[in-house]
């Protein structure tokens, strides 16, 4: 069965591979999607970056900022 799946979705012409095979499998014993979750979700927190790892990283090996050109 699981073959005749795996030939049914193959590109044809074409032959089926073990990987083809497990793949399809793996797709069927996915568990399904979560419910959609009712209501607006909301940020408790704001988001804030925190560089100053890398900007003690970049001091440490001796490197320059590089512009952003962007």
């Amino acid at each position: 069965v699981a073959v005749e799946l795996a030939r049914e979705k193959l590109p044809p012409p074409g032959r089926v591979s073990v990987e083809h095979v497990v793949n399809v499998l793996s797709r069927l014993n996915e568990p399904s999607a979560p419910a959609p979750v009712d209501g607006v979700l909301q940020v408790s927190k704001p988001v804030c970056s925190d560089t100053e790892p890398y900007d003690r990283l970049r001091d440490k090996l001796g490197r320059e900022e590089v512009p952003n050109e962007a």
